[in-house]
């Protein structure tokens, strides 16, 4: 069995919440998400996530010589958030099962987090969130897992990291934390039930 951790960290987008990255955001512009990805700015999005550009200066920059509705772009974004399925449940689980666990959002996005936040309400199902428009760190960069830690006081051996892209999830293992890839609410379920953490 593996060891019992201390901290929970979920990536967001499609570990905890559905990502309108790929089929909302290309829709309302009328695009392919392929169209989409080659008329972007090749960094303003990672720039938004990093906190070095304000949303003013995102929307003007993130697709050059194209015009488009920011605020009716914004909208549609942030209504588009939603937990997927099975997740609360299992947050609601966690929580009565496992009282002792800290459970915090660990993600690479944009003050937009606020909005998800709100609509999922992640604040009541989380103890916290580190995310890298505060933080100043993108996974898998080292630090988006170390800073976190050694501000909750715990070793990265105390804690499991569960991300639905293996690139992140090999970060969290390099500096020496467990990590889990996401597929499913109920997959997840079954491996969080092996460490003892709920029901299966």
């Amino acid at each position: 069995m593996s060891p019992r951790p201390r901290l929970l960290f979920f990536d967001v987008m499609d570990t905890l919440v559905r990502d309108p990255f790929h089929e909302v955001m290309p829709s309302f512009l009328g695009m392919t998400l392929p169209e989409m990805l080659q008329y972007k700015h090749p960094t303003a999005w990672i720039d938004f996530e990093l906190g070095r550009i304000d949303e003013r200066t995102f929307l003007a920059l993130f697709l050059p010589g194209r015009s488009f509705n920011a605020e009716g772009f914004c909208n549609v974004v942030r209504e588009s958030y939603a937990l997927l399925p099975g997740i609360r449940e299992l947050l609601v689980d966690l929580r009565q099962n496992a009282p002792d666990v800290r459970l915090y959002a660990l993600s690479n996005y944009p003050p937009w987090y606020r909005w998800i936040a709100d609509r999922c309400e992640l604040d009541t199902l989380l103890d916290g969130a580190f995310v890298s428009y505060e933080t100043g760190a993108r996974k898998p960069d080292p630090n988006a897992y170390l800073v976190p830690c050694q501000k909750l006081g715990e070793q990265p051996k105390q804690a499991l990291f569960i991300d639905d892209r293996e690139k992140n999830c090999e970060g969290a293992r390099a500096i020496g934390m467990q990590a889990l890839v996401f597929n499913s609410a109920a997959k997840l379920r079954d491996e969080l039930a092996q460490r003892g953490l709920v029901k299966a």
